[in-house]
């Protein structure tokens, strides 16, 4: 099992900023991608930025060169830094971990962002 703790959501302008982060426990495969997904009211989820275990990235190209998604391997923690937020970005954001090999999954409780003037 893996547990995921998201935190940083909140209330922001237009054209802020905000920083997600997500710490994972439990039974952590080495090799293995995290990333967020979120999921705005009355549609599906969808992603946002993946990240493995080697830096590699993934982005949307909805949030490309706005949002940055680092991660550090030792702490097991994996950052989403978001500027120039647009109400669209508004939505439930979801942390994600998926073990590489045997591609299970695992959510965090999810946390909101909310982008208003």
């Amino acid at each position: 099992q893996v547990q995921l703790v998201e935190s940083g959501g909140g209330l922001v302008q237009p054209g802020g900023s905000l920083r997600l982060s997500c710490a994972a426990s439990g039974s952590i495969n080495s090799v293995n991608i995290m990333g967020w997904y979120r999921q705005a009211p009355g549609r599906a989820r969808e992603l946002v930025a993946t990240i493995t275990t080697s830096d590699t990235t993934n982005y949307a190209d909805s949030v490309r060169g706005r949002f940055t998604i680092s991660r550090d391997n030792a702490e097991n923690t994996v950052l989403l830094q978001m500027h120039s937020l647009k109400p669209e970005d508004t939505a439930v954001y979801y942390c994600n971990y998926r073990a590489y090999i045997s591609g299970r999954a695992y959510w965090g409780q999810g946390t909101q962002v909310t982008i208003s003037s």
